[in-house]
């Protein structure tokens, strides 16, 4: 499997992903619950509270209220869905995440759209580049970030069925859909490969998958073989995955909408360091905030649109 066998099928929001799927998992187990901070058209809830009116919760702009009273509700066996910005989501209310739910260990499923680089227009306030790594930390904390919309329904699905608390990070715009359209694709916990190679590994995740497919084509029209990889759940990271790609390739390339501190990249390097040292390229947030703008234009300001990435492949490649 190459890149250049890898088809777009459409452009959806990821958000519209996680809207479908709240609806449909709402269906299949009455225990869910889904509970917004004044977001509900924003996150597309529309068919969910319209066919569950009774399970759903509009806390008004009082997310740290959301997350006590998500966590009260695991008590009696419920299974909530908070739902607002990825900024709201977890920077403005990381003590009440830490203490009531990480700490507490309750079954919440915290959902978090307009994350990164790519909310575009809103800026800096709102674009959270630290949220990965403020997640991934918390003892217990699963992390997922899908990389379109058909594997954003399907991990919204799945983390029903998931015990524990689970940070679910989607974005705003439209974007590049790819996957499966009915997610069998999608395991929590097990890397995506989306092809194989022996030159270089790219290791990506959320909207930056189709950004280093994008790259991998160019490469391969190069001549040159790559391994693209979508590290879908950042913890529990596929540390076997991880290893395997890089003990052939002995190189990587980390792509990611989020600071280079903290992420997806330092996960990876982590790997890297304990059990095969190579040389890893960073794509990222350079340690800054970002900026309003469009989402394209904003990639290609911050140095993560697809030629960036070319480059720091080409790069890790002629550090071997």
């Amino acid at each position: 499997m190459k890149c250049s066998d890898i088809a777009l099928l459409n452009e959806k929001e990821t958000r519209g992903g996680f809207g479908e799927g709240i609806y449909e998992i709402g269906q299949e187990n009455e225990q869910v619950v889904v509970l917004t901070a004044d977001l509900a058209g924003s996150l597309k809830l529309g068919p969910f509270i319209k066919a569950f009116p009774n399970r759903f919760v509009q806390v008004g702009i009082a997310e740290a209220n959301m997350i006590g009273i998500a966590a009260g509700m695991t008590i009696g066996g419920k299974i909530p869905y908070t739902t607002t910005f990825a900024n709201f989501s977890t920077g403005r209310v990381y003590d009440q995440i830490r203490q009531s739910v990480a700490y507490s260990e309750k079954n919440v499923k915290i959902c978090a759209s307009h994350a990164g680089l790519t909310l575009g227009e809103d800026g800096a306030t709102h674009q959270i580049l630290e949220d990965i790594g403020l997640m991934k930390m918390l003892p217990g904390m699963t992390v997922i970030v899908p990389c379109d919309f058909n594997q954003t329904k399907a991990a919204t699905k799945a983390i029903a069925a998931y015990e524990g608390p689970v940070y679910l990070r989607f974005g705003r715009p439209k974007w590049a859909n790819f996957t499966k359209e009915d997610g069998s694709d999608f395991v929590i916990g097990k890397a995506q490969q989306l092809s194989e190679g022996t030159d270089v590994s790219i290791f990506a995740c959320g909207h930056m998958v189709w950004k280093a497919i994008e790259a991998g084509k160019i490469l391969e029209a190069r001549g040159i073989s790559v391994e693209v990889i979508n590290i879908h759940t950042i913890k529990p990271l596929d540390t076997e995955a991880i290893l395997k790609s890089i003990q052939k390739t002995k190189c990587a390339v980390t792509v990611e909408e989020h600071n280079v501190i903290g992420g997806l990249g330092d996960s990876v390097a982590q790997v890297a360091a304990k059990h095969c040292p190579i040389p890893i390229e960073y794509i990222g947030i350079n340690d800054s905030f970002g900026e309003s703008g469009k989402p394209l234009e904003l990639l290609i300001k911050f140095g993560l649109d697809t030629p960036f990435i070319v480059a720091a492949a080409e790069k890790a490649i002629s550090r071997k």
